[in-house]
């Protein structure tokens, strides 16, 4: 959509321009311009560098002196909480009522190492991740669980924290020298919807969803790639709309206001028809690697994470859906399991082959584990239900050591038996690893000091992270 065709001129008056450039008052937020009509999909992926051109962009204070060995983070989110048992900490002596169908774990390529049986080709890959299989927080709600996962704090207080993905478009994002056209951080494909990612930090901070599906011939990205109008038709349109706009041609005075405007729509533009906006395009990969993947919504995501993590994006999620098994429980895992299988070991493979991994966080789970027993009756038909005390974790790259198993649990799984890991403990250690200090401080609305992570948590951090076990030291990282 071109910026000066979406402008109403009824609702349109100069304090609106100007405080869409930051210049005379509060800059316009992004829902204010939706409200307005002023910016399609496409020139909101430029908002941000839009203002940072008015002098309007908030200034974040440098980290502390800590030194990044990350420069993005995948984030895998298996939404509704997968379990544990199914995945990264089989128990094979349980027995059924505990394991069901899956009793028979696989070896992996590090000696002693099993996973579940339905993950082989991730065996071959566990000499490029971690496991935790002691992550707990003993909620067993899922808004609430999510919360405690994402943002490391607890819920039910007046503040409502920014999740790790928009901390890291904090220090990470425009406000830090970010340069790409493309936002810092995206989700693919949908937001959950279980808080605000962004939290008091504001619109500005929030996740860029793509909508569409990238395992459709065409992956229709929100604004981006329209379904049914080809980029030959996109042109015309634009040419048109420049040659009807007459008050852009009169205007000749180099307003630095309609200067920036102009900025926003070439930039929208090369979202659209450029080659910033060509990285959504999977059919520029090699077929092979792409059936590698799993021709499926997931492992397309999966190889759409790596395309944007060369492209610099520092954060990206991937909200994987399908886990809430309260009903049915193996037969869903054996359609889920496979496709889990098959993209995240192509793309931790891909990474490493290409150089990225070592610099590139992979993160993957749930926002909590499902009960060990199965509940085999009626209405469930051999479903799980939530599990909050015991769960696990996939990490790898970044910083992160491969074929390592930190933490345990007990001969069902059921509870943690050797070194619990909380959410703030494994966010703080991938804040360690992205040069972000703990006691940064968050700018807050209303001036309050509040920091990267709680007091408590950077005090342990500082005297060695609970996670360093699998990190890698520095000079080998």
């Amino acid at each position: 959509m071109s910026l000066h065709h979406s402008i109403d001129p009824r609702r349109w008056n100069l304090d609106s321009e100007l405080r869409l450039l930051g210049l005379g008052g509060p800059p316009m937020t992004r829902r204010e311009a939706i409200r307005l009509g002023l910016l399609g999909t496409a020139g909101l992926l430029c908002s941000n560098s839009l203002v940072s051109r008015a002098g309007a962009a908030t200034q974040v204070a440098p980290s502390a002196a800590v030194t990044p060995r990350a420069k993005s983070v995948i984030q895998i989110w298996l939404w509704g909480g997968p379990c544990h048992l199914d995945t990264f900490d089989p128990k094979p002596d349980a027995g059924y009522d505990y394991c069901g169908a899956f009793k028979t774990p696989i070896a992996t390529n590090v000696p002693g190492l099993q996973i579940g049986e339905l993950l082989p080709l991730l065996a071959k890959e566990a000499d490029k991740f971690s496991l935790i299989r002691s992550m707990t927080h003993g909620i067993n709600g899922h808004e609430t669980a999510s919360y405690a996962v994402q943002t490391g704090r607890a819920s039910g207080g007046r503040e409502v924290f920014p999740g790790m993905g928009a901390v890291v478009s904090l220090f990470k994002g425009y406000d830090s020298g970010y340069k790409g056209l493309l936002p810092p951080y995206i989700v693919l494909t949908e937001l959950q919807g279980r808080f605000s990612e962004a939290g008091f930090l504001g619109g500005r901070y929030k996740p860029f969803a793509t909508g569409g599906d990238p395992g459709q011939g065409r992956f229709v990205v929100e604004g981006v790639v329209a379904q049914g109008i080809s980029d030959e038709r996109q042109r015309a349109r634009r040419e048109l709309l420049h040659q009807l706009n007459t008050f852009e041609r009169a205007a000749k005075n180099g307003d630095p206001r309609l200067v920036a405007l102009g900025e926003c729509e070439r930039d929208a533009y090369e979202m659209i028809l450029g080659d910033a906006g060509k990285v959504f395009d999977l059919s520029h990969e090699n077929n092979d690697l792409r059936e590698r993947y799993g021709r499926n919504t997931f492992g397309q995501a999966c190889l759409m994470a790596r395309r944007l993590v060369e492209r610099g994006v520092p954060y990206i999620t991937i909200n994987y859906k399908g886990w809430d098994t309260h009903k049915t429980h193996f037969p869903i895992m054996r359609r889920k399991l496979p496709e889990l299988d098959k993209g995240l070991a192509t793309l931790l493979a891909d990474l490493a082959e290409r150089g990225l991994l070592n610099s590139t966080i992979v993160w993957t789970g749930g926002e909590f584990g499902r009960t060990p027993k199965v509940m085999w009756e009626a209405p469930w038909d051999g479903g799980r239900g939530h599990w909050g005390k015991a769960f696990s974790t996939l990490v790898a790259g970044g910083g992160f050591k491969g074929g390592q198993v930190i933490g345990k649990t007990d001969a069902r799984g059921e509870e943690v038996a050797e070194h619990p890991v909380q959410p703030v403990e494994l966010i703080g250690s991938m804040y360690e690893l992205l040069g972000i200090a703990g006691d940064a401080k968050l700018p807050h609305p209303e001036g309050t000091d509040v920091r990267v992570l709680p007091a408590a948590t950077e005090r342990a951090t500082r005297s060695g992270s609970p996670l360093a076990a699998i990190m890698a030291t520095p000079e080998v990282a």
